[in-house]
């Protein structure tokens, strides 16, 4: 009898002892998300990448027709008319215009709503460093990307998309989930091996902006906001 009392004591000490020894841990835990909390943008919604990367394979589509009726001349519908050099590159820029605006505007909508979900704030000091560090890249690659279009180099646009928006991402994912990373990587490669396939610019671009997008949302819904 009195060896199983001590066994119970044995028991009911070690488990003392070992709740005494979890709590830290979890005191640390506890501390960690809230400083990630405030160091990082983590409202970003998986959904909005799979939005983007549906905006970016139909703009694609419709590029492509755009590209078709002019090179063989038979456009007969509607906005696809048959087009000068000139006014087909119009047309091809208003078609990204549109597909970038539809994707943004998505994307802010999914975001909002998984930031209102979680209760944390959509606009503050950590948004502000994400939205610079992510627009510099962005917007150095635009007037890059615009001078060399004054210069006829339309063939390194797509490539050039691609890289520039690569390290975008790679410079934000500090301020937001370190998967973002990954993404630009992807971004950034096929950009680099677009650049020996010129005449594949769209698809590389399809691949980029559009499958690769998808691929991503998807593992972030999946891996973050499927409960």
């Amino acid at each position: 009898m009195h060896k199983s009392k001590s066994n119970v004591y044995f028991v009911l000490q070690s488990a003392f002892y070992m709740d005494k020894q979890q709590q830290p841990l979890e005191d640390l835990q506890h501390i960690k998300k809230m400083m990630e909390r405030s160091s990082r943008f983590i409202s970003l919604s998986g959904l909005s990448g799979i939005a983007a990367g549906i905006c970016a394979l139909t703009g694609a589509w419709f590029a492509s027709r755009e590209i078709h009726c002019w090179v063989n001349g038979d456009c007969q519908l509607g906005l696809l008319i048959n087009s000068a050099g000139d006014e087909l590159v119009n047309n091809l820029f208003w078609i990204a215009t549109l597909t970038f605006c539809a994707a943004f505007s998505l994307a802010f909508i999914f975001t909002y709503l998984r930031s209102k979900k979680n209760g944390t704030p959509m606009w503050g000091t950590t948004t502000i460093r994400l939205l610079w560090n992510t627009m510099i890249p962005v917007f150095v690659g635009g007037i890059f990307l615009i001078r060399m279009m004054q210069f006829g180099e339309y063939q390194l646009v797509a490539p050039g998309c691609l890289i520039f928006y690569g390290l975008a991402l790679v410079n934000a994912s500090k301020y937001t989930l370190g998967e973002v990373r990954y993404l630009g990587y992807g971004q950034i490669v096929l950009g680099l091996f677009n650049l020996w396939w010129v005449g594949y610019g769209l698809q590389f671009w399809a691949m980029g902006f559009g499958v690769l997008h998808i691929i991503y949302g998807t593992m972030m819904w999946w891996k973050y906001e499927r409960k």
